[in-house]
């Protein structure tokens, strides 16, 4: 077994990047749905993409280059998530979620589990890409539908 590299304690997640299938769709339903900046965009030939960024800093890249939408059956990605401060956050997402005809998960907000104070949405997006908006505290008195499970885990 190798030794792991030596690496500062600020280690976090980047920016995720995400193939769709068409780049104005997707990039109209991030920027509605996550309040998304576009720092950058390129629709020409087949090098379209776009970088969606908050207060200047990249979150998410967009790459048109997919022929078709998500697939669970193959190894990656399993779903994406985004922490907002309180549970008003979560539910003003479902709101216009709900206005832009998304097909959720689960029916409203769920807990993450029996119990567990933290809990959101969990949602496609126009490729099937699974997608969950939580807060850490607030879900309570939600359902957990997975039981045991995590509730982001099997949908």
């Amino acid at each position: 077994m190798s030794t792991p590299m030596s690496m500062s304690t600020s280690l976090q997640t980047g920016h995720v990047g995400l193939n769709v299938t068409d780049l104005g769709r997707s990039l109209a339903f991030y920027t509605t749905v996550l309040g998304l900046d576009v720092q950058a965009e390129s629709r020409e030939g087949d090098r379209r993409f776009a970088l969606l960024s908050r207060d200047g800093r990249l979150l998410l890249t967009l790459w048109e280059q997919s022929a078709e939408g998500f697939r669970t059956d193959l190894a990656g990605l399993h779903h994406l998530s985004f922490q907002v401060g309180t549970m008003e956050e979560v539910r003003e997402a479902e709101a216009v979620l709900r206005g832009l005809s998304v097909t959720f998960a689960h029916d409203g907000v769920v807990s993450h589990g029996e119990g567990a104070a933290s809990g959101g949405i969990f949602f496609h997006d126009p490729d099937g890409i699974r997608l969950e908006i939580y807060a850490p505290a607030g879900a309570e008195d939600a359902p957990a539908p997975a039981g045991a499970a995590p509730t982001c885990g099997f949908f």
